[in-house]
């Protein structure tokens, strides 16, 4: 019997049912919760939340349901198989400080390797981008005045700022009133920057980011520090996808294309946990395939 196929039984102290049963009806998850009835474990899936707080006698009842066979975890990674994404509102520091997933952070092959895949896809992509850089450059440069390229401080791995580039798809004037989140009908955009955002092309110039060692092809996308001041005080460790360096590309950008509110910004977020933790050569092939139908059909922001 497959897991999917298996009923969800999820156990946590009382003072945090609510929020669990919240979070598992807003997902239509069929489960129960704190039942400790279950002689049987074949056709159950057994997820505790905050186990430390759990009574010594409830955490021996998962034990000796584990020692009979069933599959027990927590449920926050669980759900990370679910539904392909982390779920926020169920983190806390265990589901980091316990994950020996996260354990690929601080392995030198790890990054050695993503740093190889970044240089081989920067030429692959460099014969194919230089032409249309021309192009586009040109047509930037015919439709409005100023320059080609845009450049933004954005924040990258460890917290570390820097400039970011991109064509630019917007009006000389596009922030004369501060800074502001770019929407889906954004008015500042102009007829060259909608295509050139729709294509994913303005953000062909990071591959200089790349080349840099400041981005990589894959990763979370780059923010500013003006919009993570606000955004970390609403959303759960916000923070943490600095664990990684930003991508020209991402499972965020190509799950949840548009980012133009909080609410969408929690959505992205929850990808970018789950592409950090489960990132392997696999995901990011998955990753660039997604993409290229993103630039090929013209299903970008």
């Amino acid at each position: 019997m497959k897991t999917s196929d298996k009923t969800l039984c999820v156990y946590c102290a009382p003072k945090y049912e609510q929020l669990v049963i919240t979070c598992l009806n807003d997902k239509k998850i069929t489960f129960k919760i704190n039942d400790y009835s279950f002689k049987s474990a074949k056709q159950y899936v057994f997820c505790h939340y905050r186990n430390s707080e759990l009574t010594k006698q409830n955490r021996q009842y998962l034990v000796s349901v584990m020692a009979r066979g069933a599959h027990v975890e927590p449920l926050v990674s669980f759900l990370d198989q679910s539904l392909g994404y982390t779920e926020i509102d169920l983190l806390h520091s265990a589901y980091f400080l316990h994950q020996k997933a996260f354990g690929i952070l601080s392995k030198t092959k790890s990054k050695f390797e993503k740093r190889i895949i970044d240089f081989l896809f920067i030429f692959a992509l460099a014969l194919v981008a230089l032409p249309i850089g021309i192009i586009t450059a040109i047509l930037i440069k015919l439709e409005s005045k100023g320059p080609i390229f845009f450049k933004q401080k954005r924040v990258g791995q460890f917290n570390q700022e820097f400039e970011v580039i991109k064509f630019r798809s917007m009006g000389q004037d596009a922030e004369k009133d501060g800074a502001q989140w770019a929407s889906k009908n954004d008015m500042r955009v102009t007829r060259i920057g909608k295509f050139i955002r729709r294509t994913r092309i303005d953000e062909l110039p990071q591959l200089i980011n790349v080349f840099k060692g400041e981005m990589s092809i894959i990763g979370p996308r780059p923010e500013r520090e003006v919009f993570i001041q606000d955004l970390e005080k609403e959303i759960p460790y916000y923070r943490f996808r600095h664990a990684v360096k930003p991508g020209i590309t991402g499972l965020a950008q190509v799950k949840y294309a548009y980012g133009a509110s909080v609410e969408d910004a929690k959505w992205k977020h929850r990808f970018d946990l789950y592409y950090i933790k489960h990132r392997n050569l696999g995901l990011d092939l998955k990753v660039l395939l997604l993409t290229f139908k993103t630039v090929i059909f013209g299903m970008g922001r």
